[in-house]
């Protein structure tokens, strides 16, 4: 098989060179454009038509945007997703740019736009084809009405309570909408997935076998006793749950705390673990320093974060590939990914 490489340097594909593409996708006949199968042709040859159709007909929700969001959409778009919707009303500030490739570096271009008109320019260059919109206003204010437009919806900057409002809002659809949650701070990463009831295929040699997972919410997941976690558990996951109930008592925006909250983070960790009969090993005084006193997104760090969570959603639309259940942590410290499903059960 030969390498190809396809619409960005960071995503390489294996496939096959003389690979004939079937258009004919479903049972009411549909086909992917001459233009689409022109510009897709290398990544249908590994996904297959039927998985592209579906990309290209799926309609995504963006929330907040990072550097780690700005890799993801450019990894979604490139893709050929059918639409992205940015939310965001905030200004450009110094922090946005040192980690969020999208956003120009002509002040001028700058001025009197906000991060998600700054970041829809760019980001429709990288695909024509993709309809990139904003959409203004409070998140947490949208009905359930507005949610319901789109097929993925992916979080990011937002509270504890926001998390769970929205998560909430998109199960209570008669459709399904897989929901996502990231972070990033310092040089650590935290995603988590909801995909309610999800079917997909996967192949075992040369056998499709059809597989279907069941998700908690965002609720039900941090709801799990930490006790009835595995000894060897993600010490991340701990950390980020401190950092969340410590945001949301003393009504913090995440990312706004300093060096100078250390102590009275390390007494909320001490009274958590208490409550949840945990040893305070588990949640390293270390690591919830490094979380309070550098909130920044490492930009070495997005591309990862942003590329796993990209590969996650277009398993989610496509439904074909393992996806992962349901939070995924990252530290370069470490340089390891781990996995880690949080649903209760043991």
């Amino acid at each position: 098989m030969d390498i190809i490489q396809i619409l960005s340097s960071s995503r390489v594909f294996l496939a096959p060179p003389s690979l004939p593409i079937v258009l004919r996708l479903g049972m009411d006949g549909e086909e992917l454009t001459e233009q689409e199968t022109a510009l897709y042709d290398r990544q249908i040859r590994v996904w297959g038509a039927g998985a592209q159709r579906r990309l290209s007909k799926a309609h995504i929700l963006v929330c907040g945007i990072t550097g780690t969001i700005a890799e993801f959409c450019k990894n979604i778009v490139l893709a050929g997703v059918g639409s992205l919707t940015l939310v965001d009303d905030r200004a450009v500030t110094k922090e946005a740019l040192s980690a969020n490739f999208l956003i120009p570096s002509d002040e001028n271009a700058c001025a009197g736009k906000t991060l998600t008109e700054l970041c829809r320019d760019s980001l429709k260059d990288f695909n024509p084809m993709v309809r990139v919109s904003v959409e203004k206003g409070d998140l947490s204010s949208f009905g359930a009405e507005f949610y319901s437009k789109f097929d993925v919806v992916v979080v990011s900057c937002c509270s504890f309570t926001t998390k769970k409002l929205i998560n909430e809002k998109c199960r209570k659809l008669s459709k399904r909408v897989a929901f996502y949650t990231v972070d990033c701070r310092d040089s650590c990463g935290e995603i988590f997935v909801d995909l309610q009831h999800h079917k997909y295929s996967k192949q075992k040699q040369e056998e499709t076998i059809e597989c279907e997972l069941h998700y908690p919410s965002f609720e039900e997941s941090i709801s799990v006793p930490w006790k009835a976690l595995p000894r060897k558990f993600s010490k991340l996951y701990f950390a980020m749950r401190v950092i969340e109930r410590f945001e949301e008592a003393e009504q913090r925006k995440p990312g706004e705390l300093s060096i100078a909250d250390l102590p009275a983070v390390v007494k909320l960790k001490k009274e958590l673990c208490e409550a949840q009969s945990l040893n305070e090993s588990h949640i390293p005084n270390v690591l919830l320093e490094r979380l309070v006193t550098d909130t920044r997104e490492f930009p070495p760090v997005c591309p990862i974060i942003g590329g796993i969570l990209g590969q996650e959603v277009i398993k989610a639309i496509s439904g074909k590939g393992d996806p992962l259940k349901n939070f995924f942590f990252f530290d370069a410290m470490d340089g390891k990914g781990i996995i880690e499903d949080v649903s209760g059960k043991t």
